[in-house]
């Protein structure tokens, strides 16, 4: 049914648009009494649980990628709709719009988006108050939650350490972990922050501010472009090593491609986005995380990502093109694949 109304109807509005009602109705769902009802009859991730990860047990091993709940508003109805945890944002320190519209692109024969969104957000006070009211309740302290930063868009290279570290201080306490976003290609010239020399500073930076202000070890991994060379790969991977992060987001979307400008996100990132996780685990060895994201529509896919070396992984566009139903579906199917991980410290 969701697919005729999508196939329909959906397909024939903006976007963007589309994107906004949906995250408001699914946030308005999140906030009711019935959503846990419906995550316990129709949407349980199943009977998986996958402790270690990030100290308290992961329901389920699929979870919403950033980008979907870019404002914090719809974390209750995400997970009520089956996802195993959510990562919010990207959050910058500062409020942003984005970049101007259209921005957000269709592409169904691929089962893909093109987007230039450009990281519009509320900024990082706004949505760490509404990480604080969501902790302060008993649904809201149980959801594994992500946050993903990043720097705005006006702030230089040199400058973007501060950045992090104000995402990091200001959201830190409410996160189960965080994500360093340096691979985006809608905010000119982040991805070059993706460079040793560039990455390092931004790490040491976000690590010591998270730790202070949340008292606790907060797990922060880094989120990766599809379209890093191997050696660059292989560099990021021994960068995280170095520095004591807990591991890698591979992948973001990708700028190979006729569309024009922005980066594409769905199917066509599946294989090297499969190919970016066994690269990375090859290097990693078992002691880090790895959350594998790109291109997910089926059990199929998703087992070709745990078997390259995923622990866990992320979808965003496949939820939009097969429903709400899919994340609860696709996590049953996956519930009893469970990786083996050292315990890390939970959200406050």
């Amino acid at each position: 049914m969701y697919r005729f109304v999508y196939d329909t109807l959906l397909v024939h509005t903006d976007p963007e648009e589309a994107h906004h009602h949906a995250m408001e109705a699914i946030g308005a769902f999140g906030r009711t009494p019935f959503a846990p009802l419906v995550q316990a009859t129709l949407c349980s991730p199943g009977r998986g649980s996958f402790p270690g990860i990030f100290a308290r047990p992961v329901p389920g091993r699929v979870g919403l990628a950033a980008g979907q709940d870019k404002r914090a508003t719809a974390i209750l109805g995400t997970i009520a709709l089956g996802f195993g945890f959510t990562e919010i944002g990207t959050v910058t320190p500062l409020p942003q719009p984005g970049n101007d519209r259209p921005r957000l692109w269709r592409l169904p024969e691929q089962k893909a988006f093109r987007n230039r969104m450009g990281f519009n957000n509320d900024g990082a006070a706004v949505v760490a108050d509404r990480l604080r009211k969501l902790r302060s309740t008993r649904r809201g302290r149980a959801a594994v939650v992500g946050v993903n930063i990043g720097k705005n868009k006006w702030v230089s290279a040199a400058d973007a350490p501060a950045d992090y570290a104000e995402c990091a201080r200001q959201l830190a306490p409410w996160a189960d972990y965080l994500v360093i976003n340096v691979s985006s290609p809608n905010t000119p010239r982040l991805r070059d922050l993706q460079a040793i020399g560039a990455l390092r500073p931004i790490v040491r930076a976000t690590r010591a501010a998270a730790d202070s202000a949340a008292g606790r070890h907060v797990p922060i991994l880094v989120k990766i472009a599809p379209d890093l060379a191997d050696d660059d790969i292989a560099a990021v991977a021994h960068l995280v090593m170095d520095e004591g992060l807990d591991g890698v987001v591979a992948t973001n979307s990708t700028i190979h491609h006729s569309y024009g400008d922005g980066g594409v996100s769905g199917a066509p990132l599946l294989d090297r986005a499969v190919d970016v996780v066994r690269q990375l685990r090859v290097i990693l060895g078992r002691e880090y995380i790895i959350i594998g994201v790109g291109g997910i529509f089926s059990v199929a896919d998703a087992m070709r990502m745990i078997n390259a070396g995923a622990d866990l992984l992320e979808i965003l566009t496949s939820f939009v093109y097969n429903g709400p139903l899919f994340p609860a579906r696709l996590n049953r199917a996956l519930a009893h694949t469970a990786p083996s991980r050292p315990s890390l410290s939970p959200a406050g």
